[in-house]
């Protein structure tokens, strides 16, 4: 059964404070994202239901490290200038991360995804920080239900390249992987034939708000060849996220 994720980008003009809190994603291109997997013929009626579940994950991630949201500032978000970054802080969620002061904020949400928060730069770029957030099985109560963190990284990555593929599809590479106070740290390229590369540093943890567990990515992107522009920081902003 291929498993299928859509997430609706609506157009907008330039973000302004009068359009707080409008429940959409805002981007400058209108699209529609949808990543199918439809390469696998497992059936989650008839099949294993855990590996199901974690290939879905896995699919979830890749689905992350594709979104380019530009969003609308959302006001109910509490924050708190400390040097050049600021922490924004998601009552609702239970998270906090670092951004840069400068840069946009807002929230949305799709039917796949119950929450994602975007960070992004003022000026047109396609760097970013987002964080999204999953529902999970009661099976899944910390990260190494889904394996060690090496295996699940290189099962992330090799999902996501295509290069193989004739002709090629994207190539995902990647860099380094580790595990440390209950997160998987992942760090690793995309890049379509033809377009620039581009680098994606991933936090991935979860944790439980009472009633059900809770995944949340935080992924930091950033093009290749403006690595030394945003490398520093979206790596800065991405090690920076803890639950609260």
């Amino acid at each position: 059964m291929a498993s299928v994720l859509h997430l609706h980008i609506q157009t907008s003009q330039s973000p302004r404070p009068s359009l707080v809190n409008q429940g959409h994603l805002k981007n400058r291109n209108p699209s529609i994202l949808c990543l199918r997997n439809t390469e696998s013929k497992e059936n989650p009626c008839d099949g294993d239901l855990s590996k199901t579940r974690r290939r879905e994950a896995l699919i979830q991630f890749g689905f992350s490290a594709s979104l380019f949201p530009s969003v609308v500032l959302n006001a109910s978000a509490e924050t708190d200038l400390v040097e050049e970054l600021r922490v924004y802080a998601d009552e609702t969620n239970k998270f906090q991360i670092s951004v840069p002061q400068d840069w946009l904020a807002g929230t949305g949400q799709t039917d796949s995804i119950r929450s994602v928060t975007a960070f992004y730069p003022k000026e047109t770029s396609d760097s970013n920080v987002s964080v999204a957030i999953t529902g999970l099985g009661p099976d899944y109560t910390r990260m190494e239900s889904f394996g060690a963190v090496d295996a699940f990284a290189e099962s992330l990555v090799t999902g996501l390249d295509r290069s193989w593929k004739r002709p090629p599809g994207v190539t995902a590479k990647l860099i380094n992987s580790k595990a440390a106070k209950g997160f998987y740290y992942i760090e690793y390229t995309l890049q379509n034939p033809g377009e620039r590369c581009r680098h994606i540093f991933s936090a991935i943890g979860m944790a439980n708000n009472g009633w059900y567990n809770r995944l949340y990515t935080v992924t930091g992107q950033f093009m290749e060849d403006e690595s030394e522009k945003y490398r520093s920081t979206i790596a800065k902003c991405v090690s920076s996220f803890r639950f609260t």
